[in-house]
């Protein structure tokens, strides 16, 4: 966020309203330098972050008098802990890459400079899978991860499942296999 603009009372609403829509196919973030504040809170509607060494993750709005309000607090702590995010909430401190891999903040850590050409590769690799089954999966594993019940995960699958199953890819995977071949998948 600039600063400066918001002192000025200027608009800051489209990153909000793009973090809070989310998208339906898996998105991949690559941090190198700094995901601090706001940049911190876009990294987190991520699925997955690549991050270069070195990179520095933080949401430090109680520094300047602010609470962070785009998903960080209630985000941070499926993907560092509790304590950890509370820490960083109300410290306003920094983490390194190394500590976010640590605590299952990024996926990947890579030398500096080679964050995007990781996240690529990750990008390519999750492309290769059944869309639908892909969007089932996403869906599901963030579920789990925003606290749901085992009762309530079991029955939010059911319909995936049931859709994924039936679909034209959950026929050309297994008919992919038995032929010695890559799948042609259609996301239908």
């Amino acid at each position: 966020m600039d600063l400066k603009a918001f002192a000025k009372g200027e608009d800051i609403g489209p990153m909000i309203e793009f973090i809070r829509a989310g998208a339906e196919k898996p998105l991949i973030g690559a941090i190198e330098g700094f995901a601090i504040a706001g940049g911190l809170e876009l990294a987190l509607s991520c699925d997955l972050l690549v991050a270069a060494k070195g990179a520095k993750f933080g949401i430090r709005e109680v520094k300047v008098g602010r609470c962070a309000a785009g998903g960080g607090l209630f985000r941070l702590p499926s993907r560092v802990g509790y304590s950890k995010a509370m820490e960083m909430a109300i410290t306003g401190d920094n983490i390194t890459a190394e500590e976010g891999l640590a605590l299952g903040l990024i996926s990947q850590l890579t030398e500096s400079g080679e964050a995007v050409a990781a996240a690529l590769a990750l990008a390519e690799r999750v492309a290769q899978n059944a869309p639908l089954a892909v969007a089932a999966s996403k869906q599901l594993v963030k579920a789990a991860s925003q606290g749901y019940d085992e009762e309530t995960l079991w029955a939010m699958q059911l319909p995936l499942q049931r859709s994924v199953f039936s679909s034209a890819d959950a026929k050309e995977g297994p008919l992919a296999f038995a032929e010695k071949r890559e799948p042609n998948w259609s996301g239908d």
